[in-house]
């Protein structure tokens, strides 16, 4: 039997691992609940947003049973450079801590390896591939067999679901945690899943006796604006430019050859900016990405490829030039603005052209059909968030199966997800506003698009059985619109009944109610035939009128200016705002002094300090190492590294 479960062997609390290593008074949310179970030998499921302190909940225990004799933590973590930073961050506040990856030697590796067997070490981050290899479940089975395993952390555990949006297949050999080291508590975490993921890794996991923790999901501080796609690249331009000059950020792109024309065009306009995807030389993506973690104002543009892990506190926005494939990837890539909890904002464009893509995507996959009918239900999902007139953050938390406090109980069932479906609405019928997204800011008029639906289904009826063929959606709706365009004249389409009665309808209208009704499945796109519009059983109802289509007017143009107008401009001294000018002064000195300290330690300026304590130093103005006691994030480490040198900057400030 391995695992020492003797838990009056614990002399350290939770309480004064927190305050005196990481340097915080009070544990936030479900994290004292997590840190006793997992310390007591249970094991927990995780799920808790971007930026809600998920590291600390197997940190603290794993220092805990450390000191308790259990023996050393090992955390399960997909990316090297979340490794990397993360062991940075431990060894400035005064534990130890190591990573196994590619990036050392064999005589380094070894090293490692011995510290652990020690006893020497107490948390140790490896990557899934390397866990399950031979070598490494030999140094576990000696290490448990000793009783000198404390805890396995699984981070980022929605990579181990199908369902989930960064799925990776090497997470499946993890049930041999549970089958080889059963005495041993683990802690799956993660900041995205849906009901159908969880269960998913509740089940590949083994963790059907974890309990579960669901944090909020809501993150008050992140504003949501979704408009429609017509010029993205200025859309883009005019939202960075209005209101975060000068501002960390973070560009999706759906191709490489896109995000390299993105960051060309941002730095031309004098805007920092710099590409990262797959395609790129390995050291150029850390190049880039060192860059962006270490300096301050960089707008990374990106794949989908870059982000997961990603601990910078300070990213004001995270914008999207393309519909991402569901809400858990649109959830998990906004989430990563805004992590130290000041004004941040989620921009997303998207047109009809992303519908028929996403579709087409799924549609001629070698996937099975009923992985596809997954796949569609989470398209049709976040079609809903975008093409909503209602409160946004209502129905992104409603997929999540999470109503708003003030909202009641929903008034609409769940989708086939679970968690998915109409969004919740406040007691009483009155409309929700959450204050922060860009619906409740400045709610859009509404228009009735049944009549546009039926004629635009009329059409294509028509088309096809005068031509004989299908026809995409721009000649189409020059069709309805009585367009007589050299197409139009070569089919005789002007002898339509239906040409030119939508004359009275706007493209972008008529784009609005394509775009639902493919959203909705009552018509498809034929991606094997130059995506051409087709009829489906769905057409029917809408035909008939027994099925009513809701939009939204076309509201892109001024988008930026009404969420420019409902909030301040969120700006990197925010945190610093309500210091006085003397104030100001000392926290741009601390700025200035952390960025050599880190440049020094070659880690991130926030792995140093957080803007937030920095601000915090500055309105207190200390003049001894007493007065620093008690700020937070100044552990009892970094007072004795830093508290000297802190002194110095703001008494010479």
């Amino acid at each position: 039997m391995g695992g020492i479960q003797d838990n009056s062997l614990i002399l350290l609390s939770p309480q004064s691992v927190l305050h005196e290593i990481f340097g915080y008074e009070q544990f936030r949310g479900p994290q004292a609940a997590i840190v006793d179970q997992v310390i007591a030998g249970g094991d927990a499921l995780v799920l808790m947003p971007t930026g809600g302190g998920k590291s600390l909940c197997y940190q603290i225990p794993a220092i805990a049973r450390q000191r308790a004799g259990h023996g050393v933590a090992i955390v399960v973590s997909p990316l090297i450079a979340l490794m990397h930073d993360q062991v940075g961050a431990l060894h400035e506040a005064g534990v130890e801590a190591e990573f196994l990856n590619s990036t050392l030697s064999g005589e380094q590796a070894n090293a490692v390896e011995k510290r652990m067997l020690r006893g020497d070490v107490t948390l140790v981050y490896a990557a899934p591939e390397r866990l399950t290899t031979p070598r490494f479940l030999a140094l576990l089975d000696s290490l448990y067999e000793r009783g000198k395993l404390s805890l396995f952390a699984i981070d980022e555990a929605h990579c181990v679901s199908q369902w989930g949006h960064d799925f990776r297949p090497e997470y499946r050999a993890l049930t041999v945690l549970h089958e080889r080291y059963a005495a041993v508590p683990r802690i799956a975490l993660t900041a995205t899943a849906d009901a159908i993921t969880r269960e998913d890794i509740v089940e590949r996991l083994q963790l059907e006796k974890a309990r579960r923790f669901i944090s909020s999901f809501d993150r008050p501080n992140i504003g949501y604006t979704i408009v429609e796609k017509k010029d993205a690249t200025t859309q883009l331009l005019r939202f960075i430019e209005r209101e975060h000059e000068g501002e960390a950020g973070i560009v999706y792109c759906q191709s490489r050859k896109r995000v390299e024309e993105i960051a060309q065009t941002l730095s031309r306009q004098g805007i920092k900016a710099l590409p990262y995807h797959a395609g790129l030389d390995a050291d150029v993506r850390q190049a880039n990405q060192d860059r962006f973690l270490r300096d301050e104002g960089v707008v990374m543009v990106a794949t989908i490829a870059f982000g997961m892990g990603i601990d910078k506190p300070d990213v004001r926005f995270v914008a999207h030039l393309d519909m991402p494939k569901n809400i858990e990837g649109y959830y998990q890539e906004t989430g990563r603005a805004g992590r130290d909890g000041l004004p941040a904002a989620a921009w997303m464009t998207y047109g009809l052209q992303d519908v028929v893509n996403q579709r087409r995507m799924i549609d001629e996959s070698p996937a099975g059909e009923d992985f596809k009918q997954v796949m569609r239900g989470k398209l049709d999902a976040l079609l809903a968030l975008a093409e909503a007139t209602d409160c946004r953050r209502v129905r992104l938390l409603g997929y999540f199966g999470e109503i708003l406090p003030a909202a009641g109980p929903s008034q609409g069932g769940h989708g086939p997800l679970g968690g998915q479906g109409e969004p919740a609405v406040p007691t009483g019928g009155a409309r929700y506003s959450c204050g922060n997204c860009d619906n409740c800011i400045s709610p859009p008029e509404i228009w009735d698009g049944t009549d546009a639906a039926r004629k635009l289904l009329s059409t294509i009826y028509r088309v096809q059985q005068q031509s004989g063929i299908s026809f995409g959606a721009g000649h189409v709706m020059d069709i309805l619109r009585g367009k007589k365009t050299e197409k139009v004249a070569q089919f005789r389409h002007d002898q339509l009944s239906t040409f030119g009665i939508g004359a009275g309808f706007s493209e972008p209208q008529l784009r609005g109610v394509l775009r639902q009704l493919i959203a909705t499945g009552a018509l498809a796109v034929d991606g094997q035939a130059f995506n051409t519009l087709k009829l489906t059983d769905g057409s029917r109802a809408v035909l008939k009128g027994e099925t009513p289509v809701q939009l939204r007017e076309s509201v892109s143009l001024p988008a930026d200016a009404r969420r420019r107008k409902g909030g301040a401009k969120a700006t990197p001294p925010a945190v610093a705002a309500g210091l006085t000018h003397e104030g100001q002064a000392r926290f741009a000195a601390l700025k200035a002094w952390r960025a050599e300290v880190a440049r020094a330690h070659n880690l991130p300026a926030y792995v140093i300090f957080h803007d937030a304590t920095l601000a915090a130093i500055a309105a207190l103005a200390p003049r001894s190492l007493v007065d620093l006691q008690g700020i937070s994030g100044l552990g009892s480490k970094k007072l004795e590294a830093y508290g000297g040198e802190v002194l110095r900057v703001v008494a010479g400030a």
